[in-house]
């Protein structure tokens, strides 16, 4: 027994703590990670060749991609959109790169003073530029027909940027310039919906496939039409369908920090009604009517075949068949949510008449006279365009062209049996729509992408609300009750102009809710092509359905029901508490900052019910109306502008609980009668190179203003000085932190820039490693094909990306500043940064 236990042992002997399965897993990964590939690793193939002899992986955005699409060619030439001997022009145009564009953004003053030191540190260097080849390149150009020259267009290839000094600073300058917002990098052809719409400061504008929000953030400015204008009387709801999208539209409106704003997130199609107080004063309530609507539908893309060269590949004529329906519902509602006098911009990023006339030509059909098209011929002088056509086809798979439903068989399928899709088949009737008023955009007449705009303007009420509307009243009430302060939306009263707005309901409410609205409307800005693209099996649900057609096969308005939502009773967001008369903080803040008694506090928000408040935020009464009226039907994502964020010293009897914050000021200014520093600029440059400086390097003017104040948040305001040339003419305004012997400004990195600019110091080319790589190469004399080898691999650094990777890190930016309980505590902790260094400040 004792020889079988020894040779036991020698067999099998017991493991040590050093042997044990971790000990024994981590010595085996580390001789695993001693092999080389090619040398036996696991899974490594013997006979892998070095890197060196690999072939270079294909660039699949250039090499792949065969410009051609034999459908495309004869849909497009079947519908004679393209004039008579512009086609290979046409084709041309398409298949050549798109230029890059940009918008100053901002409020007038700021952006015109931002548009003169563009135009004298930035272009005026580009005079002599020469490409890799030697040729002088072409630079940067005002686009003609955007206002006062504030979107620009360039050539400039990636090569370009990297190899001059010069470029590489304008670069840097478009970059930070995008990350804070003063600048927007968006498509020429993108600009012009929101020019159309012709806003006021007084309108309600409904933007219904808003994100990622470059039109949006037009619309916001055009309610600011000065910087001094704190609450317009008007506002923006901007919506979308696509959740994750909807944070990307938060960033984009909150950049520009107005509290006349709010995202929302639905279907469009399936839009709600909302309630608000009427102009009465017996507190009676009216479903919200919108003065201007911008309906950007999501569309097939094929305008933007320049930058997303994969429409070429999937394109076919069957897209813009299952899209015409969604497109025709979203945009009949965003009419049923129009006042009547108010206008409407519909556009989409597609040339296909399927989508474009087809869709407005039902769409007046169903409406009758209480909707026409308006002549916008003499706007927007020097764009190129083609009027609406008023005859088209529709092609087959196989090739076969259809002008009228009444030659397409029977036994074809139901998306080919929609008289929709089809012209009008009385003459007189589609004369009397007038669809030459239509815009239509090639790109090969002013080097831009496609695009499609028809403005419409509702006349009177609609004729689905004129009829019935007593009876449903009867219905509606003998459902919800008497008449609540802040009732549901089917149950709103309705206006006496505008009559019953009821939404669409049944079955494409699941079928095309937010699924296949996703990614509803920028079309231009990069997502036009993957709305509509291999999604055909989506759209045969939709024709099957949700298509609510009459016996003739046109598409007829909804049944006025009660239209449940998707989201109701699962969609947790956190609340939109408003301060009341007996807000605990509210005294707090005002006899620190000595803010007027006429300042709005009621309209201040905090994010939670209970636990300490950390964020205060600032809304219009419009925006408030909108909130406390529709809390449990409104799926709201953000609205407003963040005008104080508590201090780490919160615990000092001296200072404030809240510190200002930058986002608000330029809103809250106006009140603020105390803590006021009026600065020269070089007090402003000062401020905004060192972080700390001592009070004394200021002028007397600011230390004389100094003196008197305590310790705690101070905002410093330059007014603009237009008698010299080289100063800044316009007003800069940032908050800062008054220490015992120093002062900070607390501005943002990208803000400082900003600011440095406008006082023309030349604020240094960030150093990222891209381009210290690629000024290395070029030193070492290496070859433009090596260059692009070794260029091709690399991954975008520090904001260096392309738009698309600008507004991803945005996003997760403002998702970490906003929407969420969890983004409360990472503003806290970036305030407690702030502060320890202000504290830091103090010491000194």
């Amino acid at each position: 027994m004792r020889n079988f236990a020894s040779l036991g042992r020698l067999l099998f002997p017991l493991r040590s703590l050093s042997t044990s399965p971790v000990s024994a897993s981590i010595k085996m990964g580390r001789r695993w990670k001693k092999k080389r590939p090619g040398h036996g690793g696991p899974g490594q193939r013997r006979d892998r060749p070095h890197r060196d002899q690999r072939q270079q992986r294909p660039n699949e955005w250039q090499d792949t991609f065969v410009k051609e699409n034999k459908d495309f060619e004869r849909f497009y030439k079947g519908q004679g959109i393209v004039p008579e001997g512009e086609w290979d022009q046409f084709l041309e145009g398409l298949r050549s790169p798109l230029p890059a564009t940009f918008r100053i953004t901002g409020y007038k003053s700021h952006a015109q003073e931002l548009l003169r030191r563009v135009k004298g540190q930035y272009i005026s260097q580009l005079l002599d530029v020469t490409s890799e080849d030697g040729e002088l390149l072409e630079k940067p150009q005002p686009i003609p027909w955007y206002p006062d020259e504030l979107a620009w267009r360039t050539n400039y290839s990636r090569k370009d940027l990297r190899r001059s000094p010069a470029l590489a600073k304008f670069h840097d300058f478009l970059v930070t310039e995008t990350e804070t917002g003063n600048v927007s990098r968006q498509e020429a052809v993108s600009m012009i919906p929101p020019l159309l719409l012709d806003v006021q400061p007084h309108h309600k504008i409904l933007d219904m496939c808003a994100a990622p929000g470059s039109k949006t953030a037009q619309l916001i400015e055009m309610l600011h039409t000065e910087d001094g204008q704190s609450f317009p009387g008007g506002f923006v709801v901007a919506n979308d369908a696509d959740n994750k999208r909807c944070y990307m539209l938060v960033h984009q409106a909150k950049r520009l920090n107005s509290p006349c704003f709010l995202v929302t997130n639905h279907d469009a199609s399936h839009m709600p009604n909302m309630t608000v107080p009427s102009d009465a004063v017996d507190g009676t309530t009216d479903t919200l009517a919108y003065d201007r609507v911008l309906c950007d539908v999501p569309c097939s893309g094929d305008g933007t075949m320049r930058k997303n060269p994969d429409v070429w590949k999937k394109w076919s004529p069957g897209q813009g068949q299952n899209l015409h329906n969604l497109q025709l519902r979203i945009v009949r509602r965003g009419i049923e949510l129009l006042r009547v006098g108010g206008q409407l911009v519909y556009s989409t990023c597609s040339l296909n008449p399927l989508e474009d006339e087809a869709v407005i030509a039902a769409l007046l059909t169903e409406c009758e006279d209480s909707v026409e098209l308006v002549d916008v011929s003499d706007k927007l002088a020097g764009l190129k365009r083609l009027s609406g056509v008023s005859a088209w086809k529709v092609m087959t798979k196989s090739g076969d062209f259809y002008s009228s439903i009444s030659e397409v068989p029977t036994d074809r399928h139901s998306n080919l049996r929609r008289a929709s899709m089809f012209p009008p088949p009385d003459p007189d009737k589609l004369q009397a729509m007038q669809l030459n008023r239509c815009i239509r955009i090639l790109p090969h007449h002013q080097d831009t992408g496609g695009f499609f705009v028809a403005v419409l303007r509702k006349t009177k009420a609609l004729p689905w609300t004129r009829q019935g509307k007593a009876d449903r009243r009867k219905e509606e009430t003998a459902e919800t009750g008497d008449e609540a302060k802040q009732p549901d939306t089917s149950a709103t009263p309705v206006p006496a102009e505008e009559g019953d707005v009821s939404n669409e309901t049944g079955a494409a409410a699941k079928d095309d809710g937010e699924g296949s609205a996703t990614g509803q409307g920028e079309e231009a800005d990069g997502k036009g092509s993957d709305t509509g693209q291999g999604k055909e099996d989506d759209g045969k649900k939709e024709a099957e359905a949700g298509n609510s057609n009459g016996s003739d096969g046109l598409a007829r308005p909804p049944p006025a029901k009660k239209a449940k939502l998707a989201w109701e009773g699962s969609y947790k967001e956190d609340p939109f508490v408003f301060f009341t008369e007996d807000e605990e903080l509210w005294p707090i803040m005002r006899d620190f900052y000595q803010i007027s008694d006429t300042f709005p506090h009621l309209q201040l928000l905090v994010r939670c019910y209970e636990g300490k408040k950390r964020t205060v935020y600032l809304v219009s009464k419009e925006v408030k109306d909108i909130l406390q009226y529709n809390e449990n039907n409104l799926k709201v994502i953000n609205c407003g502008v963040r005008v104080m964020v508590r201090s780490r010293n919160d615990k000092s009897k001296t200072m404030s609980l809240f510190r200002l914050a930058q986002d608000g000021i330029p809103t809250l200014l106006p009140y603020i009668q105390g803590r006021r520093v009026e600065i020269k600029q070089e007090d402003a440059i000062l401020l905004l190179t060192e972080e700390n400086p001592h009070i004394h390097k200021l002028t007397a003017e600011a230390r004389d203003q100094l003196k008197p104040l305590e310790e705690g948040s101070i905002v410093m305001v330059y007014e603009p000085d237009m008698s010299n040339p080289d100063a800044v003419h316009c007003k800069m305004v940032f908050v800062g932190w008054r220490g015992k012997v120093t002062v900070r400004s607390f501005v943002p990195k990208n803000d400082r820039r900003h600011f440095l600019l406008l006082c023309g110091v030349d604020v240094e080319v960030r150093k990222t490693k891209r381009r210290m790589m690629a000024l290395e190469k070029e030193a070492k004399g290496q070859t433009a094909n090596e260059e692009a080898e070794e260029g091709a691999g690399e991954e975008e650094e520090d904001g260096e990306g392309d738009a698309e990777e600008d507004v991803a890190m945005a996003t997760r930016s403002d998702d970490e500043t906003m929407a969420t309980t969890e983004t409360s505590d990472t503003v806290e902790e970036e305030t407690s940064a702030i502060d320890s260094d202000a504290q830091s400040g103090i010491k000194e």
